[in-house]
Order: structure tokens, then C-alpha cells, then sequence
């Protein structure tokens, strides 16, 4: 019987581990508890790969040796399982886990994306590689709505793949479009990678999520570069769209405007409402229909003036009013026009009073006492002139100051956008603008109210997911895909993703327990310590062992089991974990798409057709996972890709 190259490297790799920690046991003079600590390290990872369910793996292992370190003290090994589970369970940020989940399986089952998928491939005809851009852009806003890797690669290696095939695409790079763009999730906000590296590292998952926006973007935008670049290159690999497929059917009413008068939209549209049409052409063209076609045609115009409207209103805005302390001298004035007592000893005067033993404020016509209470005291002699200049300052409204010359570059920008749209809005671009409206922009209004509402701190994490999953629901009904049926499906499946996660992070904490108490973790920081590695040389050390970690280990078991062994040495290197959870969440995307555990490939094997090897996906995967490789060195070099967007809003 012959065994499969992914067998003999999972094998290979798994003797590595356990002939490395055998010689490191036999090399040390004396095993203490952190070789212990250590080899239960290594023997959870080959279990792992072996087969064995994670988290109960954790358990177990954990368990066993906090035995073996509390000398067979059962007592004591139970109670600290107890602890590590009610942790756990006390952990509120856990609670959003199986919101967004719901919501994405419910965003999922409303069929939208199929949908967005024609739309923005008709969108895109004329890109290069148009299919494979599309693919990638669906995916983006998909994984963004839904955070889960696997609906989104086997979703799209249904709708997808099979046009992409169909148009003379080449194989590997329609497979590592799809794998490379469903992998998306794992980076783009609401990620549940995200919530779990918080909820391990102790990071806010509010500020995780505005930092992963760019990076997540950046990563989008360099696969899209690439395929663009590739088809330009190599036409061969991806064929343009022919005309047939690019053909886009018009209405019967908008046939006959577009064949009286003009095809281009918005003129047409108003010359047809001005009495452009007549004779018989003007049959079955309603009034009402044309002003929906041209309310439709409007909308950006809309958009665009009021985010103008909304720029000026922000960029003109009056400076805010800074309060500043009058000068005291060695006494204070004494009030005008009100008998004073005497200064006390301190140099403060007692506040004039009245019968009901409080001072009544200056009213607004009593000119007088306004100036008494607002004029500086200099040396204890009153300004009246002054006063009553500061006083009519506080009167008068602020004005506005005058907008900036970027504010009027964007808005010179954005007026030929729109002069460049309308001009080549066809009646054929109008439906596939209308396309559009009823497939990407319901999922933009989701993402926009979930995770708006986290990073503008309206709403907690946990908050958003629940207005998400009724979002979700919002839509499956108003798609006409809400069914019971449906609804329990999406119920089962979040159980048991939710069931997954929180198994997970208990055998974690038993497993991190037990690890810290043989004093693993000890052991591996004197280690890392003794190397003398600079910030740089840590990072890129780190950043290879995760990306290593990545081929045989998916990114649920790197968190729960390596994060707490790297989070604690980070204060010793100056790092922030934001910033390293960032680069940790580019790297662990390596996960699903590094054999030979590379379960996007095997996602979409799964839904393709028998002619497709595995061998083909993982080809068509290498060139993303290089891009991934380019993207960790720049946010790197270019922190603020990551750290600018948390740094304005929370910091």
C-alpha cells in the first residue's frame, strides 16, 4: 500500500518533534518540571496531528502532568481544572462568539451571494482577469459579513469556480483566487480569530478590529494587484469575458427609451419625462416608472452631495472655546456693587451672598454684574472695558472658519467623479448598478451598522454581533429564504462552531495551567532571553515559528496553545500586543492555505469538479501565500497600517 506525500511529511514532521524533544531531555544534566513542562508541549502537537480531538487533548494533557507536578495530588489537580473552566466561563467577550457566527450563517443561507457575485463580475467586465477580481472582491465583502472561511470557499467554489473554468481560466489561479479570498475572514473584521486572540492575549477586541480594517484591506488589495498584474502578463491564464457574457438584458420600458432617445441614462431619462417619447414608443413607459429609473440613477448624486454637505460642516466647524483661569494676584476684587467680606487668610475671598444664601447669576440684562464676573483681576483693580469685550465674545456666535484647500482637491475630485459616472452610465451599466443595490449594498449597511457601532465604541462587541444576527435575519426574510427549516440549520451549526470555540478555550486554560505551573513557560523565556535577540530578530523569530506552525496545526490550536507561551515575552522585548496580534492574524491566514493541512484547499476540493487535483489547488495557492509573506513585511515596516486607525479613535 503506498502512502500520500501529505502522510509521509505529517509523519516526518511528527519524528522531528519527538527525536528534538528526546534529545533535549537526554542532553539536560537534570529533568525538571519545566522538560516536563515542555515535552506534554510536544506531545500535545503530535497527538494533534495524530488525529486526536483538540481540546479534549488539552484537557487530558493537561491534567496528567499538573498531576505529575502536584505529586499525585488529585485533589489539587481537579480543583485547578475547576478554576481554569470558571474562567472561562467568566469571560464576557466569549458571548459574541456565537452572535456572529448566527449572523453569518443567517447572512450565508439569504443567498446574497450569488447575487453580488454576477454583479460585480458584470461590474468588472472590462478589468483584467475580471471572473478572479470579482471572486476576490465577493469574498472581501462575504467574509466581512460572515467571518466563516469555510461557507465562503465552498460557497464560491459552487458559484464561482465553475464559470471560471467555463471562460478558459486556468485552474491554479482560480483556486487560489477563491481559497486565497474565503481566507479573508480569518483578518477582516468580525473575525472570530480576532475574538479569540483578544480573549487570549488580554486585548481589546474593539481595538483588534480597528486595527485589522487596513491590513485586511491591504491584503485584499494585493491579491486583486496581483491577478490583475498576472492577467495583464499572461492573457492565456484568463481570457477576457466575450460580449456574450458581458450582455446585460434591459427592460422592456427602458428598450424603448434607450432605442428613442439615447442610451445614455440620465439625459434619456430626462428627456423621456419631458415628453421625449412619442407616438407608439411611448406605450408602457409610465411616468412613475421613469421617475424610479431616474431616482435610481440619482442616488449617487445623493451620496456625494451630502458627504459634501457632511465635509464642509466638519472641516468649517468653529474651534472649541478653551476656558482659561483669570491671573490671581495677592487679594481678590471685590465685587461690584455688593458688599464683600473681608479676604481671608489664604488671599481667597468668601463668595458674596445673598438672603437665600446663594449667589444668583448675572442675568442677561444686568450689563453690570455680567462685567463684574467675567473681567480679569489684575493686581486687584477691575477692567470694565475688558470685561465687557470678553462678555460680548461669549455673546456672539462662533463663525466658521474657512474650509481648506484639501477639502476643496477632494471635492474638485469627487464633482469630475461624477461628471466622468454620468457620462458613461448606459442604460446596460444601470442595471447592473441596480444589480448592486439589491445585493452588495444590503451587506455594506450590515457591516457598516456592526462594526461601526464597535469601533465608534456606540456598542460593545457582544452588542454589535446581536444587532448583527438580526440583521441577518432582517435579510433571509426579506430575500424570501427565511424558513424553519433554515432557521434550525443555522441554530445547529452556531452550537456547534460556538461548542468548538468554548471547548477550546478550556482545555487552554487547563492546558496554560498546567504548562505554567512545571514551569514551561519559565524555561522558554530564559531560553528566548539568553539568545540576546533585539526587537526585530524576536518578531521575525516568532513570526517563522507561527508561520511553521501553520503547515500541520489550524490557527484555532496556534492561539490556544502557543499565544500564551509568546503573549508574556513581549513585555520584554517592547512589543505591543495589539501590534503582534496583528501580525500574528496575516500570518495565521497560513493556516488555511499551507499544506498539507490547508483546509481552504480541501474546502474546495470538496465542491469541485473530479478533473481538479488537490496538488493543482495547493499550486494555485503558493503565489497568495508569497503575498501573505509581502503584506506581514509591511504592515512591519509600516506600523500605522495597523496602529493608526486605534490610535485616533481610542488613544
Amino acid at each position: 500500500m503506498t502512502i500520500r506525500k501529505e502522510l509521509w511529511f505529517g509523519f516526518t514532521l511528527m519524528a522531528l518533534i519527538v527525536a528534538g524533544t528526546a534529545t533535549m531531555l537526554l542532553m539536560a544534566p537534570t529533568i525538571t518540571n519545566g522538560h516536563l513542562g515542555l515535552m506534554m508541549l510536544a506531545l500535545v502537537v503530535v497527538a494533534i496531528m495524530l488525529g486526536f480531538p483538540t481540546a479534549f487533548t488539552l484537557m487530558g494533557m493537561g491534567m496528567i502532568f499538573t498531576w505529575i507536578a502536584y505529586e499525585e495530588n488529585t485533589s489539587k489537580t481537579l480543583t485547578l481544572m475547576v478554576q481554569s473552566a470558571f474562567k472561562v466561563m467568566g469571560n464576557d467577550v466569549l458571548i459574541s462568539i456565537p452572535l456572529f457566527v448566527f449572523m453569518g450563517y443567517l447572512v450565508e443561507r439569504a443567498n446574497l451571494i450569488e447575487k453580488l457575485f454576477k454583479s460585480l463580475h458584470l461590474a468588472m467586465a472590462r478589468v483584467p482577469g475580471s471572473l478572479a477580481v470579482a471572486t476576490i472582491f465577493t469574498c472581501a465583502v462575504f467574509a466581512t459579513a460572515t467571518g466563516i472561511v469555510g461557507a465562503v470557499v465552498t460557497l464560491m467554489g459552487l458559484l464561482a469556480f465553475p464559470q471560471m473554468l467555463k471562460g478558459g481560466y486556468d485552474v491554479r489561479v482560480s483556486a487560489g483566487a477563491i481559497t486565497a479570498g474565503g481566507c479573508l475572514g480569518i483578518l477582516i473584521p468580525p473575525s472570530v480569530m480576532l475574538i479569540v486572540y483578544g480573549a487570549t492575549a488580554g486585548v481589546s477586541v474593539v481595538q483588534l478590529y480597528a486595527g485589522a480594517l487596513f491590513p485586511g484591506l491591504m491584503l485584499a488589495g494585493l491579491y486583486v494587484v496581483y491577478v490583475v498584474v498576472l492577467a495583464k502578463l499572461k492573457p492565456n491564464l484568463m481570457p477576457p469575458l466575450s460580449m456574450t457574457e458581458r450582455f446585460v438584458p434591459l427592460p422592456a420600458a427602458t428598450e424603448r427609451v434607450s432605442t428613442q432617445i439615447s442610451n445614455t441614462a440620465l439625459p434619456a431619462l430626462l428627456r423621456a419625462l419631458t415628453g421625449g417619447l412619442k407616438g407608439p414608443s411611448n406605450q408602457g413607459v409610465s411616468t412613475g416608472y421613469l421617475l424610479g429609473q431616474l431616482g435610481i440613477a440619482l442616488l449617487p448624486l445623493v451620496v456625494f452631495a451630502a458627504s459634501a454637505g457632511l465635509g464642509w460642516h466638519l472641516n468649517t466647524k468653529p474651534p472649541e472655546p478653551v476656558a482659561t483661569m483669570a491671573p490671581m494676584g495677592s487679594e481678590m476684587a471685590e465685587p461690584a456693587g455688593a458688599d464683600a467680606p473681608e479676604p481671608a487668610e489664604s488671599g481667597l475671598a468668601e463668595p458674596p451672598k445673598e438672603e437665600g444664601g446663594v449667589q444668583e447669576p448675572p442675568g442677561a440684562g444686568d450689563a453690570a454684574s455680567a462685567a463684574a464676573v467675567a473681567e480679569p483681576l489684575v493686581g486687584g483693580v477691575q477692567e470694565p472695558a475688558a470685561a465687557a469685550a470678553a462678555a460680548a465674545a461669549e455673546a456672539a456666535p462662533a463663525e466658521r472658519t474657512p474650509a481648506t484647500r484639501g477639502y476643496y482637491i477632494g471635492l474638485g475630485v469627487g464633482a469630475l467623479a461624477m461628471v466622468a459616472f454620468y457620462a458613461l452610465l448606459s442604460f446596460q451599466r444601470l442595471e447592473i448598478f441596480k444589480m448592486l443595490l439589491a445585493s452588495f449594498f444590503p451587506l455594506v449597511v450590515l457591516i457598516l451598522a456592526v462594526l461601526g457601532s464597535i469601533v465608534m465604541g456606540l456598542a460593545t462587541p457582544t452588542e454589535a454581533a446581536a444587532v448583527g444576527a438580526f440583521g441577518g435575519f432582517l435579510l433571509a426574510v426579506a430575500y424570501r429564504q427565511f424558513n424553519l427549516t433554515m432557521l434550525k440549520e443555522s441554530v445547529f451549526l452556531t452550537a456547534k462552531t460556538s461548542a468548538m470555540v468554548c471547548w477550546l478555550f478550556v482545555g487552554s486554560a487547563i492546558f496554560s495551567a498546567a504548562f505554567a505551573l512545571l514551569g514551561g513557560q519559565e524555561l522558554v523565556e530564559r531560553w528566548v532571553m539568553s539568545m540576546n535577540l533585539s526587537k526585530t530578530e524576536f518578531l521575525v523569530l516568532s513570526q517563522v515559528i507561527i508561520f511553521i506552525l501553520g503547515w500541520p496545526l489550524e490557527w484555532t490550536e496556534i492561539i490556544v496553545i502557543f499565544m500564551p507561551i509568546f503573549i508574556p515575552l513581549l513585555d520584554n522585548f517592547g512589543v505591543d500586543p495589539l501590534f503582534f496580534g496583528l501580525l500574528v492574524a496575516l500570518n495565521l491566514q497560513t493556516a488555511f492555505l499551507s499544506p498539507p493541512v490547508a483546509m481552504a484547499a480541501f474546502y474546495l476540493k470538496g465542491v469541485s469538479p473530479p478533473h481538479v487535483t488537490l496538488n493543482q489547488i495547493f499550486a494555485g495557492m503558493l503565489p497568495f501565500m508569497g503575498i501573505q509573506v509581502l503584506a506581514i513585511v509591511l504592515l512591519y515596516n509600516f506600523p500605522a497600517i495597523g496602529l493608526w486607525l486605534p490610535e485616533v479613535l481610542y488613544k
